[in-house]
């Protein structure tokens, strides 16, 4: 599996796009692959503000039932309105049309305390041996 260099992660398998103060939010794709087709996404209103690790929406699949938290603090600037249709883009564009917020971040040192790819996948290996 592949993760992105240009990302920040987090232990919850959420990741980060950082593109001057604006964050774009998804799940990982180990994260996608672990939970199955997904069949629902829940997301919330542009104007909310999360802190980091602060839980902002659910995704349903299959399998199971999950939340999402923010990997970093922000005000939701956008949402991915394209999932509330064809939820499937966070199982096949994990890092593309499945991105799922897009936040304002309001301290942008956070992502400094997030996983670098590397740091990620040798997280992911870990618990794959648990």
């Amino acid at each position: 599996m592949a993760y992105p260099d240009d990302l920040h992660y987090t232990k919850d398998h959420e990741w980060i796009r950082v593109e001057g103060d604006t964050g774009t939010v998804g799940i990982s794709d180990f994260a996608q692959e672990q939970l199955g087709d997904v069949v629902h996404v829940q997301l919330p209103r542009i104007g909310e503000k999360f802190e980091a690790h602060a839980h902002f929406g659910e995704i349903e699949s299959v399998k199971t039932f999950s939340e999402l938290f923010t990997p970093v603090s922000g005000e939701v600037v956008a949402i991915n309105e394209a999932l509330a249709d064809t939820p499937e883009l966070v199982n096949s564009e994990p890092y593309g049309g499945g991105w799922m917020i897009k936040l304002q971040l309001a301290n942008t040192n956070e992502t400094d305390k997030l996983l670098s790819s590397s740091e990620y996948e040798d997280f992911v290996e870990s618990q794959k041996e648990d």
